[in-house]
């Protein structure tokens, strides 16, 4: 690029995106072909100063005046990463999942459900797309997508079926122990290993029983649940939890397992997780921790 072009490029950067100031002055096309008119844009930025600057910071870089006091870092909107998407991790996402976390917060986290109307959720969200505009602008940037799994082959009748083949897919299958925490005994995982591969498993070491902090893109280490104890930010539900396991978390460790593990499988570990989510503060979660001393 000669040092016209480059002139040329700040200019139109210049141009489009004093919108740092809510001073657009032209619409933009976003990722997807969607056309988001300055209107728009700069009503999401009176927006954003008004709710979302004070933890995300003025540039959307997650620098907020409230930033250092949160034990979970705001996210940082200038990475153009959405940990918590619709998509395989590492897609662009569709809107609808960002207006879910706005209305529905991340439990957690310092990320409140926010009750804005649908324009205003439109409007802050196109503004903060703004802040990473080679990842959202550009009629050239595809969204992914959507996730989908086939029907849930279980429901409340085969709940106990589902929690027992989840309980197998987690510890031997997909080994999710390997980045979250182990929920069986040795004795127990090398009946599991034996009687789905016909393999003898190794005896575990300490970690086994331990969450492992986990490199992201993020700027910063992440800590996977445990699902006994902590809260589970994304999903709540076993639809909302079958999701997040099929389509991962965005700039973490945490990989898409669609297509690597049956669907029937992928809800198993659903339920499997939600019933440990349900053992926090009960005799329950103290058995079982008691069971793998």
């Amino acid at each position: 690029m000669n040092r016209m072009s480059v002139l040329i490029f700040v200019l139109c950067q210049v141009l489009l995106f004093g919108c740092q100031e809510g001073n657009f002055r032209e619409g933009v096309i976003m990722a997807g072909g969607q056309y988001v008119s300055a209107e728009t844009l700069n009503k999401g930025h009176q927006i954003y100063m008004e709710y979302c600057m004070p933890c995300h910071g003025v540039k959307g870089d997650g620098n907020g005046v409230a930033a250092k006091g949160l034990p979970v870092p705001p996210r940082n909107f200038t990475l153009g990463l959405i940990k918590f998407g619709d998509v395989t991790s590492g897609d662009l996402t569709h809107d609808e999942a960002v207006y879910k976390t706005l209305k529905e917060g991340l439990d957690g986290t310092a990320m409140l459900p926010w009750d804005l109307k649908p324009g205003q959720m439109e409007a802050v969200w196109q503004y903060i797309k703004t802040f990473a505009p080679k990842t959202w602008v550009g009629k050239d940037k595809k969204l992914g997508e959507k996730m989908t799994l086939g029907k849930d082959p279980f429901g409340l009748a085969h709940k106990e079926a589902a929690i027992k083949r989840g309980r197998e897919v987690y510890h031997v299958v997909a080994q999710c122990q390997s980045c979250h925490r182990g929920y069986v005994s040795n004795t127990e995982l090398k009946e599991m290993t034996m009687r789905l591969t016909k393999e003898t498993a190794d005896d575990v070491d300490e970690d086994y029983f331990k969450i492992k902090l986990q490199d992201s893109d993020h700027g910063y280490v992440t800590l996977p649940p445990d699902f006994t104890w902590h809260k589970v930010r994304s999903a709540q539900n076993i639809n909302d939890l079958a999701i997040r396991i099929a389509a991962g978390a965005g700039g973490t460790a945490m990989p898409a397992w669609k297509d690597t593990i049956e669907d029937d499988d992928v809800w198993a570990v659903a339920y499997y997780v939600k019933h440990l989510m349900e053992m926090k503060d009960t005799p329950k979660r103290k058995k079982l921790m008691e069971s793998l001393k």
